[in-house]
């Protein structure tokens, strides 16, 4: 690879300039979010119906402002919070979709893409850069849209993994070196600190973990420390992950599949987190649809799955992509990996989540679902679930035995009321005469 790579490089108004009316694009997502690119795009004033496919993107999206719904339509595949307004004032679209599935719809042509638009790190000697922080279904987006137009950034990881996109596979680049956009973690509360202890629990040693970012997941792996031979399996990790490894708690030795390995799809957190999977040949990345596929989670041993939820009702229908009609983040890999937990030897599915919101005001244990609410994960899938009043496994109980389980874990201010609308809700009037 010629070492002056950067001598190509145009401007960002150049490089979008291939963007026309009505064209579909991919945005790389999360960390990897080509801002500049974005930037160039909505500087235009000479498009109309371009539709821009993402997963979470980080950082402002001016696509998506108010006065530019004729030129812009975005479509999240799991929204982020830059979208959520958009969304609710249908000046945006957003797709149910698992996040297993989304490759398939670039790859399947169900959604023919023009443009890719991705953040990359550098070539290397080989004319190979590496998708770094996110590969999900930027990989697939690569493959499959007709023009691919990249921000090349200095500071983007080298990852290793299934993530590579030839150098000359970019129709063109623009050429930055700018620190990524960083998550950082809040110090936790009372109730994510009784959590993560319960959650930690569950988790023995040589299990393989899946979680994701917030409160929650961050004090599980706070208390995993002196767990041995634990493993990643996972669609995204952050920071926490760094210290587990670090501490000899994670070690990846006993898994079945990518043994000695961390496997992910993306990550999100700091800049220690971007210089530990940086040419780091023990973390492995892969597109979301064989990280997230439940024929190969369930090859690891002892899963375990934690996922968070908005709602639960007494039945064990979990809503985690919306507040009633509301849509707040998507379906994303809750159920690939609930079900792959499930069908793994010794795995555990769990979903996590404080007992209240909104101050302690509203019951997250509901009788049901608000209206509009989004069932990601069925009553057929739950397994085990956790408050900050303990951990329930409702695998095999009847309705009755579920409702009784979820109201010992409910906020004590509420489980009077759970019990007294239940009765009410299960009275049903008698059918009428034919």
């Amino acid at each position: 690879m010629t070492t002056n790579w950067k001598a190509q490089a145009v401007s960002a108004a150049d490089a979008v300039s291939v963007v026309g009316p009505g064209h579909r694009l991919f945005v790389h997502g999360a960390c990897a979010t080509p801002a500049p690119l974005l930037e160039a795009l909505c500087a235009r004033q000479d498009l109309a119906d371009v539709r821009l496919y993402h997963l979470h993107t980080a950082g402002p999206a001016p696509f998506a402002a108010r006065g530019r719904e004729r030129e812009f339509r975005s479509i999240s595949l799991f929204t982020g919070a830059p979208l959520r307004q958009a969304i609710a004032e249908d000046r945006a679209d957003y797709i149910p979709i698992f996040l297993s599935d989304i490759p398939g719809l670039f790859l399947s042509g169900a959604v023919k893409l023009d443009v890719a638009l991705l953040q990359l790190s550098p070539p290397d000697v080989h004319g190979l850069c590496s998708l770094g922080t996110s590969c999900d279904a930027a990989k697939a987006a690569a493959e499959t849209a007709r023009i691919v137009i990249a921000e090349i950034n200095e500071q983007m990881p080298r990852t290793h993994g299934n993530n590579v996109v030839p150098f000359d596979r970019l129709h063109a680049f623009v050429a930055t070196d700018r620190p990524l956009v960083e998550h950082h973690f809040e110090p936790e509360t009372a109730v994510e600190a009784r959590i993560g202890e319960l959650v930690a629990d569950l988790v023995e040693d040589g299990s393989t973990l899946q979680l994701g970012i917030g409160g929650i997941p961050d004090a599980v792996l706070a208390r995993l420390h002196h767990k041995r031979d634990l493993g990643i399996h996972t669609e995204m990790f952050s920071d926490r992950i760094v210290d587990l490894v670090e501490s000899g708690a994670v070690t990846n030795r006993l898994k079945a599949v990518g043994a000695g390995r961390s496997v992910t799809s993306f990550i999100n957190g700091t800049r220690r987190l971007f210089d530990f999977v940086h040419d780091n040949p023990l973390v492995a990345f892969y597109p979301c649809d064989w990280t997230n596929d439940t024929a190969v989670i369930r090859k690891n041993p002892k899963v375990v799955a934690i996922n968070s939820a908005i709602q639960i009702d007494l039945s064990g229908q979990v809503c985690a992509d919306s507040i009633g009609h509301r849509i707040y983040s998507g379906i994303g890999g809750q159920m690939d990996f609930i079900r792959g937990a499930a069908l793994s030897r010794g795995g555990k599915p769990v979903i996590a989540l404080p007992s209240t919101a909104a101050g302690g005001k509203v019951s997250r244990l509901v009788v049901q679902l608000d209206a509009g609410a989004g069932v990601v994960t069925t009553r057929g899938h739950i397994h085990w679930v956790v408050t900050e009043y303990g951990a329930v496994n409702l695998h095999g109980k009847s309705l009755r035995e579920r409702a009784a389980a979820l109201v010992t874990i409910a906020h004590p201010d509420f489980r009077a009321g759970l019990r007294r609308d239940l009765v009410q809700a299960r009275s049903f009037p008698a059918k009428p005469a034919v």
